[in-house]
Formats: C-alpha cells, sequence, structure tokens
C-alpha cells in the first residue's frame, strides 16, 4: 500500500471520504496530536486501527465529530455540568465520556457502555470531519507505545504502507492529547489529563474530581494503562531537584563514548549549561508543544535521552509530567 500525504483541500478531503466510507484508514490533524481515524460504525475499519498500530485490544477508542454533530445519535444522558463545560471548552482539546446508545462499533469503547467523545478546535480536523459526516474513531496516528506524532512526517515514519492517506495539517499546536473527562457521575472525573486542567474545569462547575485508577481494573481511557509516548532510545528521568545527578551521568555517558541529550525546559537548560540540549521551551504551553517533537527529535540523535522534570508540577505540567514518565518508564 503506497502512503500518500496530501495537503488539506477539496481534493484531498473528498479522497479522505471516499476512503472512510470503504473502511479505510485516514490520518488527520488536530490541535493536540495527528489521529488515525476509521468510520466508528464500521466494526472492520475499526478493529484495523488496532492492527495498523498494533494497540493492545482493550485500550478504548475516543470518537471525533464536527461542532455541529448531534451527540444525542450517539450518547444518553448528558449532565447539566457537561453542557455548561461544551460551551466553554469545546471545540477544544476537552474529551468528554458519556453512557453509550451503543450505535457504534463494539470495538471503540472495548466492551465498556461508555463512549468517549471530542471535537477538535484544529480547522483541518473540523473541515475532514465535516465532510464526511460521520463519527470517526481515532486514536494517536502512531505504533502503539511510540511517541505521538505531531507533524504528518511523524505520521508516514510509523504507518507508512499501512494507511492510505494522511491529511496533513502542520505540526499540532496543542503537543498533548486531550484532557478525558468522566461526565457520567454527579460530578466531572479526569481520567487523563492534559492541556484543560482541573482548576479550569472546577472553576467553572465548582468541583473536578482526578480518577485513581485500581489494580486489575478495565481501562477507562486511552493513556492508563500501557507504556506509551516512548522514543527508540534509552531514557533516563530525574526530578528537577536532581539536576546535578542528571548532569553527573550526561557527563559520564560522553566519557563512555555514549550519543547522550538533556530534555529538559529553559530554566533547568540554563543551570545545567551543556552542549547536547533538546529545550522544550519556558511556559507551560510551550513545553506541551514541544515534548513530542523534542521526543522524537532526540531518538535520532541520542542513544541515550535524559529527561528532567519541569519545577512546576500542577495545571498543564500534570499532563506533561503523565506523559514524560510513561516515556520513560523501564
Amino acid at each position: 500500500m503506497q502512503t500518500k500525504i496530501l495537503n488539506i483541500d477539496e481534493n484531498s478531503l473528498n479522497i479522505a471520504k471516499n476512503l472512510i466510507k470503504n473502511g479505510d484508514l485516514v490520518a488527520f490533524p488536530t490541535e493536540t496530536v495527528y489521529g488515525l481515524g476509521a468510520n466508528a460504525f464500521n466494526d472492520y475499519a475499526v478493529k484495523s486501527i488496532f492492527k495498523a498500530k498494533g494497540r493492545p485490544a482493550d485500550n478504548p477508542l475516543i470518537v471525533h465529530v464536527h461542532k455541529d454533530y448531534d451527540l444525542s445519535l450517539l450518547v444518553d444522558e448528558i449532565p447539566d455540568y457537561a453542557k455548561i463545560l461544551s460551551k466553554e471548552f469545546l471545540p477544544g482539546p476537552l474529551t468528554m465520556v458519556f453512557k453509550s446508545k451503543n450505535k457504534v462499533s463494539p470495538a471503540v469503547s472495548c466492551g465498556l457502555n461508555t463512549l468517549a467523545v471530542r471535537i477538535p478546535s484544529h480547522k483541518g480536523a473540523q473541515e475532514f470531519l465535516k465532510c464526511v459526516n460521520l463519527p470517526i474513531a481515532a486514536p494517536s496516528a502512531n505504533v502503539s507505545k511510540h511517541v505521538s506524532p505531531v507533524t504528518a512526517e511523524h505520521v508516514f515514519y510509523d504507518l507508512n504502507e499501512k494507511i492510505p492517506l494522511i491529511l496533513n495539517g502542520g505540526k499540532c499546536q496543542g503537543g498533548i492529547e486531550s484532557t478525558v473527562l468522566d461526565c457520567t457521575g454527579n460530578v466531572p472525573c479526569i481520567l487523563r489529563s492534559g492541556l484543560i486542567t482541573c482548576e479550569m474545569i472546577a472553576k467553572i462547575v465548582g468541583n473536578c474530581l482526578i480518577y485513581k485508577p485500581k489494580e486489575g481494573e478495565q481501562v477507562r481511557s486511552p493513556g492508563m494503562k500501557y507504556k506509551h509516548y516512548s522514543p527508540k532510545c534509552k531514557t533516563e528521568l530525574f526530578t528537577y531537584e536532581e539536576i546535578e545527578k542528571a548532569k553527573e551521568l550526561y557527563l559520564k555517558s560522553i566519557e563512555n563514548g555514549i550519543k547522550v541529550y538533556i530534555l529538559c525546559d529553559d530554566e533547568c537548560a540554563n543551570l545545567i549549561n551543556v552542549e547536547n540540549l533538546l529545550n522544550l521551551g519556558k511556559t507551560e504551553e510551550e513545553i506541551a508543544a514541544n515534548l513530542y517533537d523534542k521526543l522524537r527529535e532526540g531518538e535520532n540523535l541520542a542513544d541515550l535521552i535524559i529527561a528532567v522534570a519541569p519545577k512546576k508540577q500542577d495545571g498543564v505540567m500534570v499532563g506533561v509530567m503523565n506523559r514524560l514518565s510513561k516515556a520513560c518508564k523501564s
């Protein structure tokens, strides 16, 4: 199979629409990462996502729809707080989990009675979703456990000859996957942290919980269970307070002829003062936006990436640390 990268225009959207309606897969950009999309009603197409990615069959998917799609066709019981949050944050990097009407393929939710739905804000994503006018099941468009893709080239590197089309919408600006919010209870509960933080949600609706998974429990959201976001080289993760230990390992690795880079934010980069740096930037938004891009860059340069966690650990950094800790998990 030849994989094409096409800029988003009327011609490429029509090609994408025909592929989706024929049960094929199409990678498309969102404001967070690139997604690998299939018609959520088509059981064969949804299962093809798992096959192309090598994704575990118990790891549920998120359904993407355009901003005018009628969610009542797919889900039951949208609570008032979810409607308020929708007005505030959607379209945007927020996925909401509702009771499902079981209209989509059972493979989407991996046997759960819920459905995760997202309305991305990326202009190209909206054009694609509007053109197909179907709910599109889509995890990140990469090989399972590898670093999530934020450019069309990243998708091509992982999925060349496995999918027919990548819609090129430029580099994703958000950088980490959407916040996943369970909206099936009386209080919203974060299943996966992202760019929409617990504090932001609580400010709008008064309260927000953060879910703590239990041992042996079925996965309720993508990104909760498995090793994820991992570069193809060795990694070590240090806390901000362990900067000197990180530098010591860096210098020792250089002495031993190991190609090594330090991944950190701008504040740490100025303190650590080494040559081989993958600088994530200064602000929370910059750090999130650059994380996957720098991990991908690093795996092409280094035998070892030494990551130093940001000093700030709340807000958007909760989502960043979730990804960084999984990327460096042994």
